[in-house]
């Protein structure tokens, strides 16, 4: 099996990259490696969701692939998901898409410039129906989630987007990766772990090292199911 792994930085997957066997000594991106008998690509996207949609679409459109896992951190809006959780975005949308009448926001879709079931959306979401196969996936919570140019950080702005779309997470680049591979017809998934709480900024309540211990173990042990 032919394995795409996402990521915005390399610092997210470090862990997960040193426990793969490097296939060749070319340093390229993507970096070829492999775990557990399949051939696995590690692409490194930057930060972002133009990064991240141009460096997955470029990939995509080269090699073909039976996998793309997205893994990242993400902040969390749901009391459920503390700091360490690892999750299975399974819905995302681009939160910040529209145009604001007043005090109003209007989405894409309510400006009538795109259907709510336009491909690839469905109900104005990008909607994973499809994951790839692993009892290691299936067994985490599965979220809905936004993607954002401008992380919340403020009481005001946080309650405005819960009251627009309720998110239970937010990250910089999935709605970008499952946009890329929903317009491929590729079998993947978002997988993220919760880094801290969507609050007003605290970055000494951030928990990045736990979040990336928890990704680390969470993604070997989807890789080896696959």
């Amino acid at each position: 099996m032919r394995v795409l792994v996402v990521s915005a930085t390399p610092s997210e997957i470090a862990p997960i990259v040193a426990q793969l066997r490097p296939a060749s000594e070319r340093r390229s991106n993507p970096t070829a490696y492999s775990r557990a008998g399949h051939d696995v690509d590690v692409l490194i996207t930057g930060v972002g969701m133009v990064a991240a949609a141009a460096w997955c679409s470029r990939t995509l459109a080269v090699t073909p692939y039976d996998v793309a896992l997205n893994f990242g951190l993400c902040g969390s809006f749901d009391p459920a998901l503390a700091p360490g959780s690892v999750v299975h975005v399974t819905s995302d949308r681009i939160a910040e898409l529209g145009a604001e009448d007043d005090d109003t926001f209007l989405t894409i879709q309510q400006l009538n410039l795109l259907g709510d079931d336009e491909y690839p959306f469905r109900g104005g979401r990008l909607v994973n129906t499809a994951p790839p196969e692993s009892a290691s996936l299936g067994a985490l919570p599965a979220v809905d989630g936004i993607t954002v140019n401008t992380v919340h950080g403020s009481g005001r702005s946080i309650a405005t987007v819960m009251r627009r779309f309720a998110p239970q997470v937010e990250s910089m680049e999935g709605a970008a990766f499952m946009y890329a591979c929903l317009i491929h017809g590729l079998a993947f998934a978002q997988v993220r772990a919760v880094s801290n709480v969507v609050e007003k900024r605290n970055r000494d309540a951030w928990r990045v090292a736990d979040a990336i211990s928890t990704l680390h173990v969470a993604a070997l042990s989807i890789l080896d199911d696959l």
